[in-house]
């Protein structure tokens, strides 16, 4: 299953004159006007709008007005990538992230669902589409790079809140790039992951959820930390008189709380590896030049279809017409081996919206247990805890039933019936836990099988399919963390169990470096050797307790080694990232843990004159730009920061690199959102922001939360009016 990363984005304003809102008619905009003026915006003094509004869909109008005031580009960015049209701004190079997009994403079936959807979820949708456009209306020196007006089946091609996940069953855009781009298999598969770049690229996240009888109030507690790219998750706050109070974050574009709580309950989503889609293998043949597939000993016409796909080359826009093929499983996206693989998939789903919407308004376990019983989100594990003093998790939830016989991490034969999927598998079936008796839950993309410590279940009891996901780091180190910690907590404890700094990966790298370097001083104990340099170095690794920290040398020695060793670690034998670090650690020889670190010694020292550098003073981060290509300067402003990636093990993440022209260090992933939320007869939560609320780069909220986030410190969530009252800044009905 493979999590689709977002594209670089390049923001055209003149290609593509605005002519859709410009022509809109007196009744739409008086229209327009009277829902704006049932809606208020307060901004609070870190820029969060909070939204209030007569109705459901009132709030949601004042919610995409919102968002378009502080990234209109990144809320466009996300639906021209939705609808495969991201060729016509960036070129060539996206055409087949386009293609992909087209086959597995109906846009016909999109808007076929808004015109049979309830009169409830229309007025969601239409207010979606009024909200953006007003704010477009509103703005005309706002130039969309691309898309002039919205239209409101646009969400139901994106239903479950994800950045972009898109589940293709292990087939890369570079293999269907090959198959229809004419080069069929000259591009050969290779099955090696890089499970280190996988954590470090993950939209991943981290959920906890702890019961009462962990905490010093005697109140549940759930603590929420997506790890997703920079700057493309607000927090936000959205209310109506219909019962809808919800805080959290929200991907850009999208109309609902995607990891956030209300009054009675909170919800933290963890991308989850839960196999919900296959590759099939079409036996296909031709007959007059027209292609056949195999099925139950018949020949059935494989379905072909032509789509073109519009793309700028040179200031000017041209087609590529690809005629694309499909079985009743679904689209035919590449060529394997000899075997052309179809995909069977739920990438897009009504039913999706409808739950994800719903859960933000659930009153109780019982309500949002019934969102749960959807079985319509495809790529999300859920953390939840809420004031009747439940925890809960559940690994995915749309779960296809097969047979067990298959082994369905690889193709299976689409000549035949008994692979086909056999309807769904009901909510109590799948990998869940309710309220285990240790008190505390954890996920950190990793196994289900560890989520509560010895009171987790067990992987012997479902099909393997359920739960595919190997054991990460970051989950060993929580549930070393609450297995010793989780007594009397609070807000304050819980956020500084989320922020512990320990790269637990380093317990095993470390002392296997340890251990060879000694068999190997016997050997070379010259001025000018290989020991005499790497001694001092040894010996800083050897004192560290593996906690990261800006004064600290060996971080920089730690982390600029273990860049050197990934592919290694990759390729070595292991189920998951946590064996294969291990089975390396006990296996590598001295050319494998040596000569990489007396590399990283090379270049630290070629940089900076010296290896003996701070980790703070090479770890920065900074936003000088809202530019979704990063931008950095080490000559401008930028704060130290102490964490790493969460690839060793470290529970919050942050994911730096090197960048042409840099000698720094820059963020570019991990913590986006985080929030610790106590459920009682009150609401009490703290949330943090990467950077800030605004992707102006004017905005006073463009970076007022740099210095916090570095640092780990969190502000007072408002979330009862009176509080937000008492801290608006602004106040207004959108477009005035």
């Amino acid at each position: 299953m493979t999590m689709k990363i977002l594209i670089q984005f390049c923001f055209v304003v003149c290609l593509f004159p605005i002519t859709s809102l410009a022509q809109t008619n007196a009744a739409k905009i008086k229209q327009w006007q009277q829902q704006a003026n049932r809606v208020t915006i307060y901004r609070d003094n870190f820029g969060v709008p909070h939204i209030y509004g007569r109705s459901d869909a009132d709030a949601v109008f004042g919610l995409l007005y919102a968002q378009c005031e502080d990234d209109f580009k990144r809320v466009e960015l996300n639906y021209m990538e939705k609808l495969g049209r991201l060729s016509e701004i960036n070129g060539e190079k996206d055409l087949y992230d386009d293609l992909l997009n087209r086959m597995v994403i109906d846009t016909i079936g999109a808007m076929a669902d808004y015109k049979k959807s309830p009169i409830w979820l229309k007025e969601i949708l239409n207010a979606y589409a009024d909200g953006i456009n007003y704010y477009l209306y509103t703005h005309p020196k706002v130039r969309p790079a691309l898309l002039t007006e919205f239209k409101p089946w646009y969400p139901l091609l994106w239903t479950d809140g994800s950045i972009g996940a898109i589940s293709t069953a292990g087939i890369s855009v570079r293999e269907i790039q090959n198959f229809y781009g004419k080069n069929d298999e000259a591009f050969t598969f290779n099955a090696t992951r890089n499970l280190f770049e996988e954590e470090e690229n993950r939209i991943g996240s981290n959920g906890f959820a702890f019961a009462p009888k962990t905490t010093a109030s005697g109140n549940a507690i759930l603590y929420i930390n997506p790890h997703v790219t920079f700057y493309f998750r607000p927090e936000v706050h959205m209310n109506s008189e219909e019962g809808l109070n919800a805080y959290g974050a929200v991907t850009w574009g999208q109309p609902f709380v995607y990891q956030g709580f209300n009054a009675h309950c909170g919800w933290m989503h963890t991308s989850s590896q839960a196999d919900i889609s296959d590759a099939y293998i079409e036996k296909i043949t031709f007959k007059n030049k027209k292609p056949f597939y195999q099925y139950e000993g018949k020949l059935l016409p494989v379905h072909q279809k032509n789509i073109a796909i519009k793309y700028l080359e040179k200031g000017m826009l041209k087609t590529k017409i690809f005629p694309t093929l499909s079985t009743h499983h679904g689209p035919i996206l590449t060529r394997r081996n000899g075997e052309y693989l179809s995909l069977k998939h739920n990438n897009r789903d009504l039913k999706g919206f409808i739950q994800s919407w719903q859960r933000t308004k659930a009153k109780s376990f019982k309500e949002f247990e019934q969102t749960m019983n959807m079985n319509a989100n495809p790529s999300n594990n859920t953390v939840y805890a809420d004031a009747e003093g439940n925890i809960a998790y559940w690994h995915g939830n749309f779960i296809p039933k097969r047979d067990p016989k298959y082994n369905w991490e690889a193709p299976v034969d689409g000549s035949i019936k008994a692979t086909e999927w056999k309807g769904l598998h009901p909510v109590n079936e799948t990998v869940h836990l309710i309220n285990p008796t240790n008190g505390w839950l954890q996920n950190c993309n990793s196994t289900p099988f560890t989520m509560a410590g010895i009171n987790s279940p067990k992987a012997s009891d479902y099909p393997a399919y359920m739960a595919p996901d190997g054991e990460n780091y970051r989950g060993v180190n929580a549930v070393n963390i609450f297995s010793k910690s989780a007594t009397a907590l609070t807000i304050d404890k819980v956020i500084a169990l989320g922020y512990d700094r320990t790269a637990l990966c380093f317990s095993d790298l470390i002392p296997a470096l340890a251990k060879i370097f000694d068999l190997y001083k016997n050997s070379d104990q010259g001025t000018n050797s290989l020991y005499a340099k790497l001694l001092e170095p040894i010996n800083i690794l050897n004192a560290w307790d593996y906690k990261t920290d800006t004064a600290s040398i060996a971080t920089t020695l730690a982390i600029e080694w273990a860049q050197r060793l990934q592919n290694s670690i990759s390729r070595t034998e292991g189920i998951d990232i946590v064996a294969k670090t291990k089975n390396f650690s006990a296996k590598a020889t001295r050319d494998e843990l040596l000569i990489p670190l007396s590399a990283a010694i090379d270049e630290l020292e070629k940089k900076f004159g010296t290896w003996k550098i701070s980790w703070g003073s090479i770890n920065r981060f900074q936003r000088i730009s809202n530019d979704v290509d990063n931008v950095f300067n080490d000559k401008a402003s930028s704060f130290p920061v102490p964490f790493v990636s969460s690839a060793y093990g470290m529970i919050p993440s942050y994911t730096s690199r090197y960048f042409e022209g840099n000698k720094k260090r820059y963020g570019v992933n991990g913590n986006s959102f985080v929030a610790a939320v106590e459920f009682g007869p009150r609401i009490k939560a703290k949330s943090l922001l990467a950077g800030g609320e605004s992707g102006d780069e004017n905005s006073p909220h463009f970076f007022d939360q740099g210095k916090m986030y570095s640092e780990g410190k969190f502000k007072d969530v408002l979330f009862y009016k009176e509080d937000v009252l008492k801290a608006a800044v602004k106040t207004y009905h959108p477009g005035k």
